[in-house]
Order: C-alpha cells, then sequence, then structure tokens
C-alpha cells in the first residue's frame, strides 16, 4: 500500500486510514486469543455488503469441474478450529524515517483468533485443477481504486501453498459468525503468511495457468529500496516478540510509570517461518533470556515472562525473538519503499518510581 514517503508530520490520507483501521492495544497481549473487539483491523476498501440468501463462492478457471458453493454448503463440511497469529505485513511502518505513506501503524496490527473453517484443498481436489495450472487466485468482493487501477481486491497462492492442510475457508472467529469488517460470511485463511494472503469476503477462487500479476501482489506489498526498484514479494511473517508495556502510562503520551522492585515482563512472540525457540529481554541494553510458554497453536504466538529488579530512574526496556532458523529480530531499522515486515525491536522507556 505505499504511496510514497515522507518525513513531516501525518498526513491527512493516514489520518482517514488510522480512523477506519484500528490497531490491538498492546494491554490485549495478556489474551492466549485475542477478543473480536479489539483484534487488529485492515480494509482497504469499503466493507461490501452481502445476501446470505444468494452468496456463493465459485472455484473455477483452468479446472475440470468448476463449483458454485453456498454458505450452507461449505459449514456442512467437517470443520477444523484452531488459533492463528495475524500480523499486518505494515506493522511498524510508522517508526520508519523517511515514513512510508499509508496505514501509519506502531506495533499493534497484530492478533490471535480462533478461526473456524473447512480446508481449501478439499475443495480444490473436487474442483480438479488441470495439470498446468500454477497458481490459484483469491477475489473479494471489496473494490476501488489503488494506484490509478480499478480492482477487486485480489492475491494468489501456488497450488502447493494453497492446499496445505491448515489453509481454511473460514466462517467463524472466536466462535462467532464472521463479522463484517473480518470478511463476513467468508474469508481465505493462510497460517503464517502476513494477513495481506488471507483474502476477506471471498467470491471467487480461480485456477490460472500463468502467474498472477494483480496489483495487490505485482506492485503492492513488495520489498522495495526505492520506488523503481520491482522489489521481492512479502510472503510469511518474520519473527518477532512485542511486550505488554508495563506499570500504567501517562496521557496522551503512554510513557510507562512502574514502582521500583519486582516487575514481571511479559509478552508474546511469533514467526510465520518456524517456531519460536528464545525471546530475550533489553535492560537499558543488558540482554537476558526470558520464560517461554507452550504456543497457544501450531500457528500461534507462545508468551514469555522475565522478572526484573527495577530500581528507581529512567530506564529503556526491549525485546527480541529469535526462531528456529536460527534468525533473530534486528537492532538496526531494515527500511524499505513500502514500509513491510518491519520486525525491529520494540522499545518502551520506563519511569520507575521510588514509592508509590
Amino acid at each position: 500500500m505505499g504511496e510514497g514517503v515522507t518525513e513531516g508530520p501525518l498526513t491527512l490520507e493516514e489520518l482517514q486510514l488510522a480512523t477506519r483501521n484500528r490497531g490491538m492495544p498492546l494491554e490485549g497481549l495478556r489474551y492466549d486469543i485475542t477478543p473480536t473487539g479489539i483484534h487488529y483491523l485492515l480494509i482497504h476498501f469499503d466493507i461490501p455488503e452481502f445476501d446470505a440468501s444468494s452468496w456463493r463462492l465459485e472455484i473455477g478457471g483452468n479446472v475440470e469441474r468448476p463449483l458454485s458453493l453456498s454458505l450452507d454448503d461449505i459449514r456442512s463440511r467437517p470443520a477444523t478450529a484452531m488459533p492463528v497469529t495475524m500480523e499486518c505485513a505494515g506493522n511498524g511502518r510508522a517508526r520508519l524515517f523517511p515514513r512510508p505513506i499509508s496505514n501509519p501503524w506502531l506495533y499493534e496490527a497484530v492478533g490471535t483468533a480462533e478461526w473456524t473453517g473447512t480446508p481449501l484443498a478439499e475443495f480444490v481436489a473436487e474442483a480438479e485443477p488441470r495439470d498446468d495450472t500454477v497458481e490459484l487466485v483469491f477475489t473479494g468482493a471489496d473494490h476501488g481504486v489503488q494506484g490509478d487501477v480499478e480492482q477487486d481486491y485480489q492475491r494468489s497462492l501456488t497450488v502447493e501453498d494453497a492446499t496445505r492442510p491448515e489453509v481454511l475457508l473460514a466462517y467463524e472467529m472466536n466462535g462467532r459468525p464472521l463479522e463484517p469488517q473480518h470478511g463476513a460470511p467468508l474469508r481465505l485463511l493462510v497460517p503464517g503468511w502476513y494477513g495481506m494472503t488471507s483474502v476477506k469476503w471471498l467470491t471467487r477462487v480461480e485456477a490460472v495457468t500463468e502467474p498472477f500479476e494483480g496489483y495487490q501482489q505485482a506492485v503492492s506489498y513488495r520489498y522495495q529500496r526505492d520506488e523503481d526498484d520491482p522489489g521481492e514479494r512479502v510472503r510469511r511473517m518474520r519473527v518477532r516478540a512485542l511486550m505488554t508495556p508495563p506499570g500504567y502510562p501517562d496521557f496522551p503520551g503512554r510513557r510507562r510509570f512502574v514502582v521500583a522492585g519486582e516487575v514481571t515482563i511479559r509478552g508474546r512472540a511469533w514467526s510465520g517461518e518456524a517456531e519460536v525457540t528464545r525471546v530475550e529481554v533489553g535492560i537499558d541494553d543488558e540482554w537476558r533470556d526470558a520464560d517461554l510458554e507452550p504456543p497457544v497453536g501450531e500457528f500461534a504466538w507462545r508468551g514469555w515472562s522475565c522478572r526484573w529488579d527495577a530500581t528507581p530512574g529512567e530506564h529503556l526496556l526491549s525485546c527480541r525473538a529469535t526462531d528456529a532458523t536460527g534468525t533473530t529480530q534486528p537492532v538496526e531499522q531494515p527500511w524499505n519503499y513500502q514500509g513491510m515486515g518491519n520486525n525491529l525491536v520494540q522499545t518502551v522507556p520506563v519511569t520507575v518510581l521510588g514509592s508509590a
């Protein structure tokens, strides 16, 4: 969604996006499963209307047996429910300098919900893609203009990625039917990938014989050095840890205050590439290992905690995660033109008071 960069204050366009979308307050990290009302949300165009009685999912293109499915057809299949951590690829964009102009996320564009649906692979197999099929293109009902291109929101996956057993046609979130802003009546759910892949308001799945070159894949959601760089596609979530800011905040700056003594620092960590194997907590740039909790699910974050003997004065807390591939979050800013995949370590200034 990059539309240029700026070194100035927030633009009117960014403010409009910020009021339409929302991040998860970081105190929400205390929940294994993020309540629906505080799960992060990004909507590209408008929330589309739909008529449940006439809604269909069409699966076609380069297939032997095109399918036209009602929501009841999909819900009648055996259901799978799983907790999945989902993060926006632009999370952390607003902390870049110069700042890419788009939704000005800080740290909060993440959440973990329990999603219910049925595996996409079952329906793909029934449609029988022909041997020369290379990708499946997913079309949502949200429609608009971006980069001077009128479009439905579309993304694609290779047949191999799309038919992994964890990829769902999801119709429930946290035990209830999808709410309009989260893709009702049906959305794609692709665990491990940044959220732009999980197309909402899904209406069509099309098998194609050439790689998809639509706007949201060939132009947007790419790691670019500059505007002219074609870049690389954004795919799986980079390894990341976030802490629940300790103590209590001031208003409006949200600087943290805690009372001297033993403080437990807590948070969550995740990676779309492999299991998180280590979390470190920095206290004034001195790193120590945190204790890890079991993951909430195979594709969901895991909790961590670290005890800190807080002494009066000004301190800087930070955290970083490492996954099973050996990849650790960077401590230097990984800038790119669209502001994608910014997993720079989180820092939290804290004032420790001598007494309550």
